[in-house]
This record gives structure tokens, C-alpha cells and sequence, in this order.
């Protein structure tokens, strides 16, 4: 397969890259920073260096076209401000979005936040505002491509991330109560979905008792 990764120099990101990498999947890297380059190098990651808050809609298509999949793991960071979880979470996504359509690319995996249906309600009392307002962003991202008739999407909404190592068990439904999942399973789980070809589906993650494989078949 060939995997467009958009933010591929992020912690998620960049484990997705070497585990398709280290199976043999073709692996491209978005990254706005031309210095991460050697890292995805290193990775097995080819690296593309396009700014998604700037950056034409051709431009992005181009590098998409011939993929079997484009996910959009990028985001602009807990100390970006707010008017970046828009330009970033929110206008970024849809960038991608756009470009994929464009370049007749349908599987569109996007990796969201578990708790974004709480910006429905407003912001929470007692909320961080930078965090309301990333919540907000995502929840715009997820409800402006997840109808899109042109793609196959799949949100995934993991819990609190971590760095401990996986387990290769998690829980994987609608509905999940809040919880941690370490980067390395959120990573393993993004492969397991792009090999089994979901669409339509918004799920939640955290660590639990399902092997991996069992918990991505088990989706409708």
C-alpha cells in the first residue's frame, strides 16, 4: 500500500510510518518543517515538506494522487494558540479532504480526541479554553468530512495518549468511557483499520482487553 500521512513527524505519526514502513508499505510523509526531514528518512518515511495551513489544494492532491489511503494525524500542538486548532485541526483536515477527492483517493482516516462531542455543548465548566477550542476544531473536521459522499472515512477518537509500551489490547467501540491508550496501540490500530477497509465509522479507543485484530473486526 502507499500511505499518505499528513503531520507525519508527530509522536502517533511517526510510528504509523514505521510500522507500514517496516512491513513494506510505501510511506509519505506531510511535515511543514523541512528539519524533521531526516527523521522520517530514518524512519522508512518519504518525506514531502508542504505547509497544510498554506498550501494549494493542487499541491496536496498531487502528492495524495496514487495513494490507497491519506490519514490526518497532524495537529497544532498544545502551545499553538487558538487560532491555530482551527487553521490546523479543523482547515488542515479539510485541506486533505479536499485534496483527496481531487485526486480520487477514498480511505480517509482521521484521528480525532475522544470528549469532542462535549463541544457540542458548549465549553465545559472549569475547561481549559485552549483545550475547548481544540475540541471544537476537531469536532468540525470530523463533522465536515465524515458525510463527504467521495470518501471512505474513519474518525478515531483515542483517549488520553501515552508512552508506555503497547499492549496490543485495547477496547475499540462507540460509546467508551474516558481512558488512556499508549501511542504505540493508537499507531497499531490506525494499520489494522487501513487493512481491513472500514468506512463510515466513528470509533473511540483506550486501552482494555481486546487483541487489536479482534477488536477492528468486530466493527460493523
Amino acid at each position: 500500500m502507499r500511505i499518505v500521512i499528513a503531520g507525519a513527524h508527530g509522536q502517533v505519526a511517526r510510528r504509523l510510518g514505521r510500522l507500514l514502513s517496516g512491513r513494506g508499505d510505501t510511506a509519505v510523509g506531510i511535515i511543514r518543517n523541512p528539519a524533521h526531514s531526516d527523521d522520517l528518512r530514518a524512519d522508512g518515511v518519504e518525506p514531502v515538506v508542504i505547509d497544510l495551513e498554506q498550501a494549494p489544494v493542487d499541491r496536496v492532491a498531487e502528492v495524495v494522487s496514487g495513494a490507497d489511503a491519506v490519514v490526518f494525524a497532524a495537529g497544532a500542538g498544545p502551545g499553538s494558540g487558538e487560532a491555530r486548532k482551527h487553521t490546523v485541526d479543523k482547515g488542515a483536515a479539510l485541506l486533505l479532504a479536499d485534496a483527496a477527492e481531487r485526486a480520487g483517493v477514498r480511505p480517509y482516516l482521521l484521528v480525532s480526541s475522544m470528549g469532542v462531542e462535549q463541544a457540542r455543548q458548549g465549553t465545559p465548566r472549569g475547561m481549559d479554553p485552549a483545550f475547548a477550542v481544540y475540541l471544537q476544531a476537531k469536532l468540525a473536521a470530523e463533522d465536515a468530512i465524515l458525510p463527504r459522499p467521495a470518501l471512505d472515512t474513519v474518525i478515531l477518537r483515542p483517549g488520553r495518549l501515552t508512552d508506555e509500551p503497547g499492549t496490543g489490547r485495547v477496547t475499540l467501540e462507540h460509546g467508551v468511557e474516558y481512558g488512556e491508550v499508549p501511542r504505540d496501540d493508537v499507531a497499531a490500530v490506525l494499520v489494522a483499520l487501513l487493512d481491513a477497509g472500514k468506512t463510515d465509522e466513528v470509533v473511540e479507543l483506550v486501552s482494555g482487553d481486546t487483541p487489536i485484530e479482534e477488536a477492528v473486526a468486530a466493527l460493523p
